[in-house]
């Protein structure tokens, strides 16, 4: 079940769609001294950053202006990224709600002088809420997916959603009920 914009819903206003492509980006940056952790890997906030910062300029890109994070979730360290590797953060977005939108990114690091290929070392999934220049949401286009890549991605970020609101709901329940009770958190 989605939250796509459709012609049903006739107290929006009519966005036509706007294919995958229009808004995937890749966003590169070699890593440095200044990027490391007490071990000399680069810091996972450093990695998230440019995640957040890769799937801002996706998220922008495909509702046509501001939009920002809501969530981050299921961001995963694959592998370790040392000093000198060039990152490159792949986003695009995978679904789109009425004001929402879920963007997928893949992190993969080179050695910068090497040819060896990239090799992917994190993903995640962040979603975004577009909003006007009062802070105020506002419809995003729905995505099209134009590949069987991105329409597997696009059931996937379904999936996650519905997940996402059920945990959402079953928190919510628990606390009215732990309240009820007599509990304070």
């Amino acid at each position: 079940m989605t939250d796509q914009v459709t012609a049903v819903d006739s107290d929006l206003p009519d966005i036509p769609g706007k294919p995958t492509s229009a808004s995937r980006t890749t966003l590169s940056h070699i890593m440095t001294h200044n990027d490391t952790n007490l071990l000399g890997t680069v810091h996972g906030g450093v990695i998230m950053k440019l995640v957040d910062d890769a799937a801002g300029a996706v998220a922008g890109r495909h509702s046509g202006g501001p939009a920002v994070t809501a969530s981050m979730d299921e961001m995963a360290f694959l592998e370790p990224v040392r000093v000198g590797d060039l990152v490159h953060v792949k986003a695009q977005v995978n679904w789109t709600g009425r004001t929402s939108m879920e963007v997928g990114v893949r992190v993969l690091a080179e050695r910068w002088n090497e040819s060896a290929p990239p090799t992917q070392v994190g993903s995640a999934y962040l979603v975004f809420a577009a909003v006007d220049a009062d802070g105020k949401p506002r419809v995003v286009p729905p995505v099209l997916p134009e590949t069987d890549r991105d329409r597997r991605r696009l059931q996937e970020a379904q999936i996650r959603r519905t997940h996402r609101l059920a945990r959402r709901r079953a928190i919510r329940e628990l606390r009215e009920r732990r309240l009820a009770e007599g509990y304070e958190d």
